[in-house]
């Protein structure tokens, strides 16, 4: 979904009343006055079920603002409490982060943008790209200041593993040919080099033959992530419309593990493994 506002046709000093109901999408506020009150209510299932198993029917948002975000100051309202998610921009300012928060089924959460006075405003645009996710893992989360390197970097278990392959977004044998750093992103760039692609909710990588193909995955930083041999299953999600890790064994531990629990008739989903 993609809304755009303009602050012309608002009086100063008001608020409009917004509801976001799509998954992700991006919000443009031309020439912003008054202010925002933006609901969440997303469409998604009431129990999700994330790559790590679980069902808590957790809600995760995150919110990417434009590197050109000027005129507002945008925040998270959390029972009635406002939290400074970003804020007005000076042209010599650095980019603004990907801000992340979750939020538990029935909690009042909603997103609270405040223009800020300008003599001038028919440059200022208030612009963010959101999305929204059913149970989404701690290690998915861009926002790292609330994310321990225990949490996000340990290894998934053989359950976690074996969800991870039902419910991520791409899922794909390679092998990793370097890793390179993005410190805007404070972020492991992992450049793989794909042998099967066995699904993949947006084209990462090119899945129209079993030929190798190019592509990247992200992880966080901290997690020291090295290239070297073997062969490895990536999953995870698309973030932001790029790749993000969650779990990724190496291939041979995989298809032990699959075989295992398909004997056991405990597999969640098939995989045509070789």
């Amino acid at each position: 979904m993609s809304l755009l506002h303009s602050g012309l046709s608002q009086q100063k000093g008001s608020v409009e009343q917004i509801s976001l109901h799509c998954s992700e999408g991006t919000l443009n506020w031309l020439y912003p006055k008054g202010a925002l009150h933006l609901t969440l209510s997303p469409r998604l299932p009431s129990v999700a079920v994330g790559p790590g198993g679980s069902s808590s029917g957790l809600i995760t948002t995150c919110v990417k603002p434009s590197e050109q975000f000027h005129g507002a100051q945008l925040y998270l309202e959390k029972d009635g409490v406002l939290e400074l998610l970003v804020g007005d921009r000076l042209e010599s300012s650095p980019p603004p982060r990907v801000r992340c928060f979750s939020r538990l089924p029935g909690e009042k959460v909603a997103l609270f943008m405040q223009a800020t006075p300008h003599q001038d405003i028919s440059r200022r645009i208030a612009s963010f790209r959101y999305e929204l996710r059913g149970d989404w893992s701690a290690r998915m989360s861009l926002d790292s200041n609330s994310i321990s390197s225990e949490d996000a970097c340990r290894p998934c278990n053989n359950t976690e593993i074996l969800m991870a392959v039902c419910t991520s977004d791409f899922v794909v044998r390679g092998n990793i040919r370097s890793v390179e750093e993005d410190e805007s992103l404070r972020a492991a760039v992992i450049k793989v080099k794909s042998t099967r692609v066995f699904r993949q909710k947006y084209t990462i990588f090119n899945s129209n033959s079993r030929l190798p193909s190019w592509g990247e995955v992200r992880t966080l930083l901290q997690c020291g992530v090295k290239p070297g041999p073997g062969s490895f299953l990536f999953t995870g999600r698309i973030h932001f419309g790029e790749a993000w890790l969650g779990c990724a064994p190496r291939y041979r531990d995989f298809q032990r593990t699959y075989a295992l629990a398909k004997a056991a008739q405990q597999i969640p989903c098939e995989l045509p493994v070789d």
